[in-house]
């Protein structure tokens, strides 16, 4: 007769080329992010580490941890939305896939890609078309470019959450 075990979400796959910066092996500090149990799949939190803010968010792929920051304008990401991989920044209404680390809709404000490719600002449905006057702001929005996620390697032992983050 087969046991049933309560299955754990496992440290999710990321990209690894968007490793965030100074995660390395032997160049990184471990945080806590709490106990797997208390972040049910779809939820997400804000662990603050001195000046480091990182969002631990449990997807369908599993638990990953990146910078808390809107990689277009650094809005709290924490405070968003999650709808499986997909975090929805509260600002300008940029989604972004945590599981491939893929744009998934540019913000409103339009800007450039990481890549550098150019998008236009635009209006969500139901609301008015957006108008970009011509000035400095039309033209800061049109060079502000929407980084690539960075993830933080982490490892869940024995329930705990756990996250490499730079040495301070």
């Amino acid at each position: 007769m087969a046991i049933d075990r309560p299955t754990f979400p496992i440290a999710a796959a990321f990209p690894g080329e968007l490793r965030a910066p100074g995660t390395d092996a032997g160049h990184a500090q471990t945080i806590g992010g709490g106990m797997v149990g208390d972040l049910p799949e779809g939820s997400m939190r804000r662990v603050t580490h001195g000046d480091l803010d990182v969002l631990i968010a449990h997807t369908p792929g599993g638990v990953v941890a990146i910078d808390d920051r809107c990689p277009h304008m650094s809005a709290p990401l924490s405070i968003g939305d999650l709808d499986g991989c997909v975090v929805a920044c509260p600002l300008h209404e940029g989604r972004f896939d945590l599981c491939s680390g893929e744009v998934v809709q540019m913000p409103t404000t339009g800007g450039l890609d990481a890549e550098g490719a150019y998008h236009p600002t635009w209006s969500p449905a139901g609301k008015e078309p957006k108008v970009d006057p011509p000035g400095r702001k039309a033209e800061a929005r049109r060079f502000t470019r929407v980084r690539r996620l960075r993830y933080y390697p982490l490892r869940i032992v024995e329930g705990r959450i756990e996250v490499d983050v730079p040495a301070i």
